[in-house]
């Protein structure tokens, strides 16, 4: 085998590796896409429809967060004392959450007995105490409407929760409950829809799910650069079966 052959061979299996690799990728995009469409019209239904009572207790077990993330659901319960706070710089579920604040979070007594921890809204940082809102919170039974959420993981770049000021960076119910000394006996939380207090803060809403689909981009992105692999290895024996025969 001449030098001219093995340099294209060695090429041309490099070549076919990379190849692989990048329509690999460009596939793996589309199937993410496809993916994400299904999870987008699985989740834009659970928003939308009518909000349903609260699964039992004895349900709770059972529940997942693939099956039921922001269900809409409806319950009666009182809330109880205290407050804590997660830091946001706005949301991208809610269009009306622009600015830095704190999302209020709150334990509520169900009608059986049970606790469940209640996200009740937003409040800009200048309203975080209970006091600058204009409105008591009342502790009488009320019905909440909201979506049913699951607890957030800890990222890697997620500061630490500041404890002495009841400051929290994830949503996690856990940590919140042992900082405070409530006892929560959900595995989810709810964001709550309505009521709308009194005072109007916290402020709570309606949510909007928009998870970004550019997959199509992407496989767009990887499939084009294994193209322009092909046309680069073809120019590359085009130039080496020229020095060949003019050697």
């Amino acid at each position: 085998m001449t030098a001219h052959t093995r340099s294209i061979v060695t090429a041309g299996i490099a070549a076919a590796i990379g190849l692989a690799i990048l329509v690999s990728l460009g596939t793996w995009q589309l199937q993410r896409m496809s993916w994400k469409q299904n999870l987008i019209a699985t989740l834009d239904a659970r928003i939308g429809q009518p909000p349903r009572p609260l699964p039992p207790r004895a349900a709770w077990s059972a529940l997942t967060e693939a099956d039921h993330e922001y269900a809409r659901v409806k319950f009666t319960a009182a809330l109880l004392p205290g407050e804590a706070f997660v830091y946001t710089a706005g949301s991208s579920l809610r269009s009306d959450i622009t600015g830095q604040g704190y999302w209020v979070f709150a334990p509520a007594r169900l009608d059986d007995g049970a606790t469940v921890l209640v996200n009740r809204g937003f409040v800009p940082t200048d309203r975080k105490a209970a006091a600058s809102r204009g409105g008591a919170a009342s502790n009488a039974p009320v019905e909440i409407t909201g979506y049913m959420r699951w607890p957030e993981s800890r990222g890697m770049f997620a500061p630490a929760d500041d404890l002495k000021a009841n400051v929290f960076f994830i949503r996690d119910p856990k940590a919140m409950a042992a900082a405070n000394g409530w006892t929560i006996d959900t595995p989810f939380y709810i964001d709550q829809e309505l009521p709308v207090p009194a005072g109007g803060l916290p402020k709570p809403g309606r949510i909007e799910v928009k998870l970004p689909n550019n997959h199509w981009q992407y496989a767009i992105t990887w499939y084009g650069l294994a193209l322009a692999l092909m046309g680069v290895y073809a120019a590359f024996v085009a130039g080496r079966l020229r020095r060949r025969d003019g050697a």
